[in-house]
């Protein structure tokens, strides 16, 4: 496997468009189009990218950086991590989203951080298993209705 992350181009962005989940899992993640909207709205604190197994292209991840979770409570508590991840139907199971959530992983270390955060629709249909299977726990948070999950940066593997 010779995964690797790309930027958003132009000359890459219309197959970026194209990326579609399993049937069934769109309601828990957002289109890629949706996703990129909210990168160009977020600016620099959004870190779109996407996932090539060489040529191919497999996903889109978008990460988010050091942004404020809640200011009214604590202005302090800066977080990281991922904020979507989709996976092309055709292209699941086979180690990419892993990889996603590692390469997110090392960009947030590249950054200073030590936590990679993430939400996921909660039950059954939801991703929630893959991320626990992965290390992360939750935190008895929920935003938007979702789950809030941290990985330790400090102890993954």
């Amino acid at each position: 496997m010779t995964v690797r992350l790309e930027k958003i181009t132009p000359d890459n962005v219309e197959a970026a468009l194209q990326i579609r989940v399993r049937p069934g899992q769109d309601g828990n993640v957002e289109p890629v189009a949706v996703s990129l909207a909210e990168a160009y709205a977020w600016g620099d604190t959004a870190w779109p990218r996407l996932i090539l197994d060489g040529d191919r292209l497999v996903g889109f991840l978008m990460a988010f950086v050091d942004i404020p979770w809640n200011p009214a409570k604590d202005p302090e508590d800066r977080r990281s991590g991922l904020w979507r991840l989709n996976i092309a139907a055709d292209e699941q199971s086979r180690g990419y989203g892993r990889f996603a959530v590692g390469a997110v992983g090392e960009e947030i270390r590249r950054r200073g951080g030590d936590r990679l955060f993430t939400t996921w629709e909660p039950g059954e249909s939801g991703p929630g298993a893959f991320y626990t299977k992965l290390g992360f726990r939750t935190t008895g948070e929920t935003s938007g209705g979702q789950t809030v999950g941290v990985l330790d940066l400090a102890h993954a593997s």
